[in-house]
């Protein structure tokens, strides 16, 4: 690399982390691979930028996706948590909402909340649903509050008191008291994580928030401390938030929440980007790693996206990107249950990792399989830092093989087919099984085994073309890099539309656009780069549930916003009902600051070498295969199947009857022969 300055971006996966380099002043970007460090992810990221980067270069820009507070929930690691509330309303976060996860299974059970009765404390206070104070709050509440927390030894605390949306004030007050009493404890309160109805759902959120907070926040403060000698003064460590935006480490430690999803989010934003200089508006983005497949769609150009989310079972409100995830990735674990082969969602990860790691790792993978099948070359994996072990991966493969009967090659063959066909159903769960028909779309297939796995999905889901982007196996560190930082403002906001008053409404969304202006200030950005996206979350009235419709700015034309709702529920829905009332539930603003950054410079392209083949088995059948350095691919370029096109973030294969052209941007396209 050459230059002095880059912009830095990190994917912290459960096998890999994945680093992008671009050149602050050039626009030219590199990718990196490291294994990933699971006792401190943050060491894998100061490995990477450390081997990758001169010494006497620095880092102008630095962004990374964390599974850190994700995994502390998933895994029950997470903060020890007191749950505050009004008094009387303290089961509400225990008895949860009246539907059913799964609504004709007897052995369904309501999911295991994080905070349970005996954490839960209340208040004697109250405020009415219109923001009116009946009861003030209690001083000998808060004591006996106080002297709880000290004994049980809590680590955070979640306040959510009644219509705390609709009037903070007692919310604000107990936060005062517990900080005067108790300095050091972190405080989530309900006001400031989610100000929108819905109780349980909103207490949910910030129970989550808290018992996230601690966990984030160290891992933040050793990021920041472990990366401070290579950052520009002044440069501060960007966060990717779960609603594709990007926010400083200073706004991550005071909303953890915002973390939570934010480790495959980059990939949604890299095929934002994908989509506009392609000219593809509608892509389905599926990327493989070592530990996990995740799915997620670009319609119209923009990410479909939605304004709350479950993990665990448990509701979260807050803005996200769409993205469906399963356990399958090149790490799943081929296993046997009751006489049938199974894979996944057990992964190997990075320690032990697959057997062809020579880590320690026994059980196949579909590593191990890909390698078995010609398809991995041993000796270039990850660029040419890693060495695979051919022989280990046949053993492993061949064990499991065994067990039913069938040669090392049929046994690799089945992984692969096992896997795939569960990658396709989680691609069905976010189109078909959502009115979409996948075969409108271009699939766009990253991670470090999404290429690898791409022409055989296509095949299953009968889709017409797939996309390799540059850099495929760090396309969401990438992604990263194409982002802007945005946060998102909230307001529960009820009322019959025919009733709104276009002049209060457009004065509710100016207030959270001040909200927004003076948050992004403070993340050190200009006025003069802000901008605003205004929404309003709107229903038939009688129904439980929203869309959300875009407003335009200014005073709104009611009519034609009217008009927007009804011709979106019949997209949605299939019908609509234009002579229905609407009511309007909640109003959004997200004020997205734009982050400067250079053009992206088209990859290189290298001489020639001579020409390679090898045997590899395609669908069960051994092919000559052409294999290809992607870096030698001028535009214009078409590759024939069978075909391996190796590069150093990821393999792509092309079967026999398909072949890859080499499209503007370097990017590659892989369509059926004919």
């Amino acid at each position: 690399m050459t230059g002095r300055s880059f912009r830095v971006s990190a994917d912290i996966g459960g096998t890999f982390t994945d680093l992008v380099f671009q050149d602050a002043h050039t626009g030219r970007c590199e990718a990196f691979k490291v294994l990933s460090t699971p006792q401190n992810p943050a060491l894998a990221v100061i490995d990477g930028i450390g081997q990758a980067l001169p010494q006497d270069a620095d880092v102008a820009f630095f962004i990374h996706g964390t599974t850190v507070g994700l995994n502390a929930v998933l895994t029950r690691r997470g903060a020890k948590v007191a749950l505050v509330t009004t008094e009387n309303y303290r089961d509400v976060y225990t008895i949860q909402g009246n539907d059913r996860g799964e609504i004709f299974s007897i052995h369904w059970r309501k999911p295991q909340p994080l905070v349970g009765i005996p954490d839960t404390y209340t208040v004697h206070e109250r405020i009415d649903a219109k923001g009116e104070i009946e009861t003030p709050v209690d001083p000998a509440d808060l004591a006996r509050l106080v002297a709880k927390i000290k004994d049980k030894g809590y680590e955070a605390v979640a306040v959510c008191l009644l219509f705390a949306f609709k009037n903070p004030a007692h919310e604000l007050a107990v936060e005062a008291y517990l900080r005067e009493h108790l300095p050091g404890i972190p405080v989530a309160l309900s006001h400031r994580v989610s100000p929108e109805w819905r109780e349980f759902a909103r207490t949910s959120t910030t129970v989550m928030d808290a018992y996230a907070a601690p966990v984030v926040r160290r891992y933040l403060d050793t990021l920041v401390s472990q990366l401070g000698d290579r950052l520009e003064d002044g440069t501060p460590i960007h966060v990717m938030k779960s609603n594709g935006g990007a926010m400083t480490a200073m706004a991550a430690a005071e909303i953890p929440l915002q973390t939570l999803l934010s480790g495959p989010v980059g990939g949604a934003i890299g095929g934002r980007t994908l989509s506009a200089t392609t000219g593809r508006p509608n892509l389905i983005c599926v990327d493989m790693g070592g530990t996990s497949f995740d799915a997620s769609l670009i319609v119209g150009g923009e990410p479909s996206s939605s304004n709350e989310a479950t993990l665990e079972g448990l509701p979260i409100q807050m803005s996200v990107v769409d993205i469906h995830v399963i356990g399958a990735g090149g790490g799943s674990i081929a296993w046997e249950e009751a006489g049938a082969a199974r894979v996944g969602p057990q992964s190997a990860g990075s320690v032990p990792g697959p057997a062809c790691y020579g880590r320690g790792g026994t059980a196949a993978t579909v590593s191990d399989a890909n390698l078995v099948l010609g398809r991995l070359d041993s000796a270039n994996f990850a660029g040419g830092t890693m060495t695979l072990d051919v022989d280990k991966a046949r053993a492993a493969v061949r064990s499991i093989g065994d067990r039913f009967g069938l040669s090392t090659e049929a046994m690799a063959q089945g992984i692969i087919d096992i896997i795939n066909a569960k990658m396709a159903d989680a691609i069905r769960t976010i189109t078909i099984r959502r009115g979409i028909d996948p075969r409108d779309f271009s699939l766009v297939a990253y991670g470090g085994a999404g290429p690898a796995q791409a022409a055989a999905l296509a095949d299953q889901l009968d889709i017409g073309e797939i996309i390799i982007p540059v850099m495929p196996g760090a396309f969401s560190a990438w992604g990263m890099l194409q982002t802007d930082v945005r946060h998102d403002f909230k307001k529960t906001y009820y009322d019959f539309w025919d009733q709104v008053s276009p002049e209060a409404l457009d004065a509710e969304l100016v207030t959270l656009e001040g909200e927004g202006r003076a948050f992004l200030i403070r993340e050190g950005l200009g006025a003069d780069v802000i901008s605003y996206e205004r929404f309003g979350d709107f229903r038939y009235h009688g129904q439980e549930y929203v869309l959300t419709i875009p407003l335009p700015p200014g005073k709104p034309d009611m009519a034609a916003v009217r008009a927007s709702f009804d011709q979106a529920y019949a997209a949605q829905y299939g019908h609509s009902a234009p002579d229905a009332r609407v009511e309007v539930a909640n109003l959004r603003v997200a004020a997205v600051g734009r982050l400067a950054r250079p053009g992206i410079a088209d990859p290189d392209v290298v001489p020639a070498t001579a020409p390679r083949s090898r045997k590899v088995y395609f669908g069960g059948k051994e092919f000559d295969t052409a294999i290809v350095n992607r870096d030698e691919l001028p535009l214009g370029t078409i590759v024939p199947g069978p075909a391996i096109i190796e590069e150093s973030t990821a393999t792509t294969l092309v079967p026999d009857d398909w072949q890859a052209t080499v499209i503007a941007g370097g990017h590659m396209t892989l369509t059926r022969k004919g």
